[in-house]
């Protein structure tokens, strides 16, 4: 595939290409399911050293395969992927998130039933998952020293529960200021959190099909080339050559990009949030 470049310039392109290739891959789902269920943060610091440089890894790699625009290619095509990444993190992070607070919330509506004080069902916040544990505790702080509920639940409300939390210090609010039966209000809060997580992985899993349609349609022209160096028609050095080529390679680029991320957009606008 390198064939047509300096045989130098291929030593070094090789192995770049593959390190490249190792830093773009997401995280194992493993991973990712181990730390939801210890609560740990392995591998977020590493994840989050090697975020930062890979633009800056991918020019000159696009600069040694592609010229100049082969640089500001490889830069925003690193940029992208990263984009990518960081928003299937943060969706992920949302579900683990919803799901610890329908957990925490029916602990709480099972409690309030059985007759314990609001104050000593929101301190049983301990034997919460971590990012429930963190949306409860100062909600729990203020129940202990007789300070309104509502008012810590809003001050924690933040990030992709934000609605939530919201709607569960609306029906605090509503229980303490009109009387209302709060195990009620929270047990119709939880079977909406339910259903929403439950439809939302029926639509994800729906929806594998066509995300893996838009992967496999995104890395054809990077195929294409691929398959044409080896042919021996040198598009690489079509591309980075002349005027045409660099145009050429960036008019690519930008459209595969955004047909990429019109694609992710699509297809997270048909999950429930």
């Amino acid at each position: 595939m390198l064939s047509t470049l300096p045989g130098t310039a291929q030593g070094a392109a090789v192995p770049a290409l593959l390190a490249l290739a190792v830093l773009t891959l997401p995280a194992a789902p493993g991973r990712s399911r181990w730390r939801a269920l210890t609560g740990t943060g392995a591998g977020l610091p590493t994840a989050r050293l090697l975020a930062p440089p890979l633009p800056l890894l991918a020019a000159p790699l696009g600069w040694l395969l592609l010229g100049p625009a082969g640089a500001v290619c490889a830069a925003g095509v690193a940029w992208g992927v990263r984009r990518r990444v960081a928003a299937r993190r943060a969706a992920e992070r949302a579900g683990s998130t919803a799901a610890e607070l329908a957990d925490a919330l029916a602990r709480v509506t099972d409690e309030l039933r059985t007759g314990a004080h609001p104050a000593a069902a929101l301190a049983g916040h301990v034997h919460d998952g971590p990012l429930a544990r963190a949306l409860l505790e100062p909600a729990a702080v203020a129940a202990r020293i007789g300070e309104p509920v509502p008012e810590a639940l809003r001050r924690t409300a933040r990030g992709p529960a934000r609605r939530d939390v919201e709607r569960v210090a609306s029906a605090w609010e509503l229980a303490d200021t009109h009387g209302a039966p709060l195990a009620d209000l929270l047990a119709g809060l939880l079977d909406d959190i339910r259903w929403r997580i439950a439809h939302g992985a029926r639509v994800r899993a729906q929806l594998a099909g066509p995300r893996a349609t838009a992967s496999v349609l995104t890395g054809l022209p990077l195929a294409g080339i691929g398959l044409g160096q080896l042919m021996g028609i040198a598009p690489l050095t079509v591309l980075r050559t002349g005027l045409h080529g660099p145009a050429l390679l960036l008019t690519g680029v930008v459209l595969t990009v955004a047909g990429a991320a019109w694609a992710d957009r699509i297809l997270r606008a048909a999950v429930p949030t």
